[in-house]
């Protein structure tokens, strides 16, 4: 460009005259500066597109004035440059901030070349272009490039990572370095509260670490406010910008002077931060706060995927160890069971061999039935399909049932039960059976995890609406950092394993969920090995009632259906297609002196029926030929068996199969194993009903 400029002032008489006036009327027009300056190199003429461009007048440019124009920090520069090239007679070449009318630096591309006419320095003749946009694309271009190379650096640094803590750390120092920063950290916040966790952060050597748990109060309201919104907080100078209740407090404490901190909000919750420190006062720039705001977010989504996995790791194991326990579990009582069994066949009817064996098959079928019971509860509860059917009840009767359910545990292993009933007549609005359950298993859990002869405490108190049921004992306690899994389905404790009598480690699972579902909650305290476990419910209570009844206790059941066996014969109809199972149930009928009949299928069932004339008919369901529902609908349809009362006896107990059995015409559904005595009063209560 310099090139034509000097090519149009090639003096030629009054044609250079013309040229010249040519190019100071383009000067004006032009988005470049145009400039002349004497050979000396100082201004003596005008400049009209200087003028335009700097605000500046003749008066003000001409000499060195020009100058004033250019940035303070740039000036010696340009000067000694320019000083230079006029020294040198040769071109003039310069970048610099140049101010514009309006105040503002422009960022300009200055040159200049001198104009010689024979042989002699003449002038100096330049342009200066306005490059910042220019410039700025560039930069922003580089910071572009930077910004994607960085975050590939991160990618690569991290991707093997499966530990989410070094994930953070891993993060926090590609970043801190990549900015230049003092200190960098992660957090993740808790979950319905201000507190968050710093788990690994990274610092400048010489830098005290920023770990640890920390209020979100901290940084104020405003900046928490805008950090639950997702808005960034960035601080370029604390003291300037922050007052003491705005964060300078906390930030000045810790050594912080300026910050960035990224929050993330996932589904209107804010979940984790990046937080960035400096020093000294610092200007953020746009692109580093949107870095910052960019490696939150992918961090958080590489640390889901690590916890994620790392989850479904742990319940792979567990489900193994589980399915290894349950196979342990389910044997264990097969094998006295099979003994006692060998036994009852030498050893005469009625003596106390057999009378042994016989409790021994009755203990381990109860147990046995409870672990196969505690596995379908959970996985009811699990799939919502246990209905709670609640009642006023008090908790004095509740407690004194539990203790009832595992008298034989505490006795066996010679624990002393120090049972301390509530005072007042405490009411709860509940589901009798269900919280007779939670109470037991939490002292069968007692019972199992303390040395025989231990003590083991259960009381009740009145805390304001509510009620605490504790269960205390003095066994071998729970590490302070395994309490945390212990309500996690199949959690077992490794402290443990050698110390315990088994168990599936779903028992404590289905005691939070089962007091959850009545508006409670539960709660587990021990400071540590050998030193005792405390387990708190917390319940609400109802008010008191003038008539309010418990369950009926196990030895209520057992004289209800001991008075059941002693009245007037009845007839009773067992359908079930296990020879074994019909058999000792025929037996057991009649023992308790019902006239008993049975068939080992549908039509065997329906023909017997039409003979025997049953009061009452237990049917299992899956039968050979047709099935149970198919004998219940004929019997219903059947005027001769208008008032025969039907009872399904199955292995099938979710709700879907309660409902099921009472649409097909059922009176009562029973889920194996039955208890016998359970099974009398049901059978002389029903049949007590035919009128």
């Amino acid at each position: 460009m310099i090139d034509r400029m000097l090519e149009a002032m090639n003096p030629a008489g009054g044609e250079y005259r013309r040229k010249d006036e040519r190019l100071r009327a383009l000067a004006t027009t032009t988005l470049a500066i145009v400039w002349t300056a004497g050979p000396d190199g100082v201004i003596h003429v005008d400049n009209p597109s200087w003028a335009a461009f700097t605000g500046q007048s003749r008066a003000s440019y001409e000499a060195n004035g020009w100058l004033d124009a250019l940035h303070p920090d740039d000036r010696s520069r340009v000067v000694e440059a320019w000083r230079q090239a006029v020294t040198d007679a040769c071109r003039f070449v310069a970048e610099y901030r140049l101010r514009r009318h309006d105040g503002q630096y422009r960022e300009v591309a200055a040159e200049g070349a001198p104009v010689f006419e024979d042989g002699r320095l003449v002038e100096w003749v330049g342009y200066c272009v306005d490059i910042t946009e220019r410039r700025r694309a560039e930069e922003l271009r580089q910071e572009s490039e930077s910004h994607l190379r960085f975050l590939d650096r991160l990618s690569v640094a991290s991707r093997g990572v499966v530990d989410a803590t070094e994930v953070m750390g891993i993060t926090a120092r590609l970043l801190g370095e990549h900015l230049g920063a003092t200190r960098t950290a992660y957090a993740d916040v808790e979950a319905d509260s201000d507190r968050f966790h710093i788990r690994n952060d990274w610092a400048m050597p010489g830098v005290a670490s920023s770990v640890g748990t920390y209020s979100l109060l901290l940084f104020g309201p405003q900046a928490v406010a805008n950090l639950h919104k997702g808005i960034n907080l960035v601080v370029g100078d604390v003291d300037r910008e922050l007052g003491d209740e705005g964060g300078a407090l906390m930030f000045n404490a810790i050594g912080i002077k300026a910050i960035i901190c990224a929050g993330l909000v996932k589904d209107e919750r804010l979940v984790a931060m990046m937080a960035v420190h400096q020093s000294q006062p610092r200007l953020w720039t746009d692109n580093e706060v949107a870095i910052v705001s960019e490696v939150v977010e992918r961090c958080w989504a590489h640390i889901e995927r690590v916890r994620d996995t790392a989850k479904l790791l742990e319940q792979d194991r567990r489900k193994d160890e589980f399915l290894a326990t349950l196979a342990h579990e389910l044997r264990n009582p097969l094998a006295p069971m099979r003994y006692a069994n060998a036994i009852l066949r030498k050893v005469p009817p009625g003596s106390n061999q057999a009378l042994r064996a016989q409790a021994v098959m009755e203990r381990q079928v109860s147990h046995m039935a409870r672990l196969v019971d505690d596995l379908l509860d959970l996985s009811r509860v699990n799939n919502g399909l246990i209905t709670l059917k609640r009642e006023p009840v008090t908790l004095r009767s509740l407690m004194q049932q539990a203790v009832e359910t595992v008298q034989p545990a505490l006795e066996a292993a010679r624990h002393t039960l120090d049972l301390r009933l509530p005072a007042e007549d405490l009411v709860i609005e509940a589901d009798p059976a269900r919280i007779v359950q939670v109470i037991g298993n939490l002292l069968s859990n007692s019972a199992k995890y303390t040395p025989d002869g231990g003590h083991i405490r259960l009381a009740a108190r009145r805390t304001g609406e509510r009620v605490a049921i504790e269960v205390s004992d003095n066994g071998i306690g729970i590490p302070p950092e395994q309490q945390g899994q212990l309500f996690q389905m199949f959690a077992r404790l490794q402290h443990s394993a050698d110390r315990s009598q088994g168990g599936l480690g779903i028992g404590l699972a289905l005691v939070k969920t089962l007091v959850q579902l009545h508006g409670g909650d539960v709660k587990v305290f021990s400071k540590g090995i050998d030193e005792g476990t405390t387990f708190t419910i917390d319940l609400p209570l109802q008010e008191p009632l003038q008539a309010v009844r418990g369950s009926l206790t196990h030895d209520e059941a057992a004289q209800r259906g001991s008075d059941a066996a002693s009245n007037t014969q009845l007839r009773v109809l067992a359908v079930e297609d296990n020879v074994d199972g019909l058999a000792s149930l025929l037996v057991l009928l009649e023992t308790m002196g019902f006239e008993a009949s049975g068939a080992a299928d549908g039509e065997s069932g329906i023909l017997n029926a039409a003979s025997f004339r049953p009061d009452v008919v237990l049917l299992d369901l899956g039968l050979p030929g047709i099935d149970g529902f198919e004998v219940a609908r004929r019997l219903r349809a059947d005027p001769a068996h208008a008032s025969v009362k039907l009872i399904a006896v199955t292995g099938w107990g979710a709700d879907a199969d309660r409902r099921r059995t009472m649409e097909a015409g059922f009176d009562c559904h029973l889920t194996k194993p039955v208890e016998p005595e359970a099974l009398g009063e049901t059978v002389s209560r029903l049949a007590a009903a035919r009128g």
